[in-house]
């Protein structure tokens, strides 16, 4: 026997990854009685696919639970350490497979980290069925998966696990592992919902940090190891967010905080702000967004929130974090509270999709530039009402003559708005709403 012989135990993410169908806990949409992706398992009629999900939701698991079933040989692969000449030599030991009336499946985890060209390197033998293919990402397939591999494989949507599935995960792990029931544990109640609540859905994350908590435990008179909250705490340290920020959930989550303050949800907004911010999002990057959503949703409604947003990302840019999202949680509030209108944003879109649609016309005499003799003598700049002269405001044509006068601007109800509406109909009182 080897001195150096390998007696470390794998962890208990590991030793309780299902073997079966049976097993598996969670994705009852996809693996549920009678559900798309079960059934295909079961009666054998395997497509290539893609498992797009968060991170510990058994991409992984599922896809050697359907090499098992379907007693296929299986090849899985890093698409962060692979490249294009090991997949040939996995693609050509299939095509010998294929041969000999085997089926051959290739798990390429992290399937988003292939470039194209690499990619491209899977089309013939997915197509023509020398593998089938079983992709897993956390990234959206639509943007990180070439539009060619995705037309040849289905994409299943796999979801954070639920608290029951989480709830399962542990009691089977405590009821079942060899190894924790050499340390004869005792998870508390209390434990266990921090242990659920702070794992996010990631089973990974929540047998590791049991796995963790159970070495922490130190035995008690009667030889019992207590889990409590301190010491779930201390293994977690804090919980993991989910957030990737060039990836799917970090524009789900900007998505998210956007819509509540476009919604006028000063608390639901704040949330989603927190959230960004302990996940180490850019503070500059949210300070820019609201600007940009002062200008398209609130806009003539109240004009400050502009001013405000565009200060905001001033202080930050000056002042950085932590302080900062002080600075941001005044805007996103303020933004969040304020009167809300998109019409000057409908505005310059109508605009600019007329000036692409039609012939541009000349620019009026009377409204172009007239600063030299030769151009006043072309009757540059003549007849035009100088407002002023008239108390203001001046009645006059400002389109050009070819172009059909229409409203684009059309002022809401809503806040300082209402006032610009008024004003408008009272100048030009022909003005459709």
């Amino acid at each position: 026997m080897s001195l150096f012989a390998n007696t470390q135990k794998p962890p208990l993410a590991e030793r309780m990854r299902p073997l079966s169908l049976a097993d598996f806990v969670g994705q009852d949409h996809l693996l549920g009685e009678g559900k798309i992706v079960r059934q295909a398992i079961e009666s054998d009629q395997l497509v290539s696919m893609i498992l797009w999900g968060p991170p510990g939701v058994g991409k992984t698991t599922l896809a050697r639970i359907i090499a098992r079933e379907s007693s296929s040989e299986f090849h899985a692969i890093s698409a962060v350490t692979s490249g294009v000449a090991e997949l040939r030599k996995i693609i050509k030991a299939a095509t010998e497979n294929r041969f000999l009336g085997r089926r051959t499946i290739l798990f390429i985890d992290e399937i988003h980290r292939f470039n194209k060209a690499q990619q491209d390197a899977l089309l013939h033998s997915v197509e023509d069925g020398t593998i089938l293919l079983i992709g897993a990402t956390t990234e959206n397939p639509s943007f990180e998966v070439i539009s060619a591999l995705q037309s040849r494989c289905r994409v299943y949507k796999l979801e954070s696990l639920q608290d029951e599935h989480l709830n399962r995960l542990v009691q089977r792990a405590i009821d079942t592992d060899a190894e924790l029931g050499k340390l004869n544990i005792r998870l508390r109640d209390d434990a266990r919902a921090l242990l659920i609540k702070l794992s996010g859905g990631d089973a990974r994350n929540l047998l590791t940090a049991l796995d963790l908590a159970s070495q922490l435990a130190q035995p008690d008179v009667n030889g019992e190891r207590v889990i409590d909250r301190p010491l779930i705490e201390e293994a977690m340290q804090r919980r993991t967010l989910l957030y990737d920020k060039k990836g799917e959930y970090h524009y789900d989550t900007i998505s998210a905080f956007i819509k509540s303050v476009r919604g006028s949800d000063p608390d639901a907004a704040i949330y989603w702000l927190a959230r960004m911010l302990e996940s180490g999002e850019d503070a500059k990057f949210i300070a820019r967004r609201l600007i940009i959503l002062a200008s398209e949703d609130i806009g003539n409604a109240d004009p400050h929130a502009l001013l405000l947003a565009t200060a905001a990302f001033d202080a930050v840019n000056v002042i950085g974090m932590p302080e900062g999202r002080i600075v941001l949680a005044q805007a996103t509030t303020y933004l969040a509270s304020a009167p809300k209108s998109n019409a000057a944003y409908l505005a310059i879109d109508d605009a600019m999709q007329t000036v692409r649609d039609e012939m541009p016309g000349d620019v009026p005499l009377h409204l172009r530039n007239a600063p030299t003799r030769l151009m006043k003598e072309m009757q540059y700049g003549a007849g035009y009402k100088y407002p002023h002269d008239f108390g203001g405001f001046a009645e006059q044509d400002y389109f050009p003559p070819e172009a059909k006068k229409r409203v684009f601007y059309r002022p809401t109800e809503n806040g300082i708005e209402a006032r610009i509406r008024e004003r408008l109909l009272k100048l030009w009182p022909k003005r459709k709403r």
